[in-house]
C-alpha cells in the first residue's frame, strides 16, 4: 500500500500513527504530497477529487480518501485488537471522540486562514474568534469527557494528532487550566507511534 501523506497535516498524521499502533505501518510506503486550496497537485487529484491527503493506494482497488475511511479501512487488515470498537456504546465513545478531533483539526485550520494564510485585507476577525471559541469548547469538553484508562482506540488517535497539531502550530494551548487531558496529551505524546511520525513543514499556499 501507498500513502499519499503531508508531514504538517493532522489529518494524515492520524492515519500513520494509527497504522504505527496496529503494527502496519511496515506494510505502507509514505509519500509526501504538498496540497493546499490554491495550489492544485495533479498527482493527488488524480486519486481523489477534492485534491487532498491522506489517500490510501491499494494495488487493484480504488484509492481510498478521508483519514476516518483509511482508518476504518486499516482496521481491517491487522490481527490485534480493533481500534474502532465492533458495537454499542464503546463504537459511539470512540467515534465521538474521533469527530470532536476532526473538528478541532478543522476549526484550527480556519483560524490560520483567518490569521496567517488568507491576505491581511480578507481577514475577518470575527470569523477568527468563533473558530478560537469552538477549540477552546472542546478543549473543555476534552477534560472532562476523555477516557483516558481504558483500552486504547481510534478516537485517543484522532484526538492526540488534533492536539499535537494545534500545538505545533501555535494555535491555543489546551494545557492551560486542564490538568487531565495534559497528563494524558504527554503521555500518549510518547508513545512510539507519535515519536515515529513528527510534525514538520509549513502549508505552501
Amino acid at each position: 500500500m501507498k500513502l499519499l501523506y503531508q508531514t504538517h497535516s493532522p489529518y494524515a498524521r492520524k492515519v500513520l500513527v494509527f497504522a504505527h499502533e496496529t503494527g502496519l505501518a511496515g506494510r505502507i510506503d509514505v509519500i509526501h504530497h504538498e496540497t493546499s486550496p490554491t495550489r492544485r497537485n495533479p498527482e493527488v487529484f488524480a486519486h481523489n477529487p477534492l485534491g487532498k491527503v491522506p489517500v490510501l493506494l491499494r494495488e487493484g482497488q480504488a484509492p481510498l480518501f478521508d483519514s476516518d475511511l483509511i482508518c476504518a479501512c486499516l482496521d481491517t487488515l491487522h490481527d490485534g485488537p480493533p481500534l474502532i470498537p465492533a458495537a454499542g456504546e464503546a463504537r459511539w465513545h470512540a467515534l465521538r471522540l474521533q469527530a470532536v478531533a476532526q473538528g478541532m483539526a478543522d476549526a484550527g485550520i480556519a483560524v490560520r486562514w483567518e490569521t496567517e494564510r488568507r491576505p491581511p485585507p480578507l481577514r475577518h476577525p470575527p470569523l477568527r474568534d468563533g473558530y478560537l471559541a469552538k477549540l477552546v469548547a472542546a478543549y473543555d469538553w476534552l477534560e472532562a469527557g476523555l477516557d483516558t484508562d481504558g483500552p486504547l482506540h481510534v478516537g485517543h488517535v484522532a484526538v492526540a494528532t488534533a492536539l499535537d497539531w494545534l500545538r505545533f502550530r501555535g494555535l491555543p494551548d489546551f494545557r492551560a487550566d486542564r490538568p487531565r487531558l495534559t497528563v494524558w496529551f504527554e503521555r500518549f505524546a510518547e508513545r512510539a507511534s507519535m515519536r515515529a511520525t513528527p510534525l514538520s513543514g509549513d502549508t505552501c499556499d
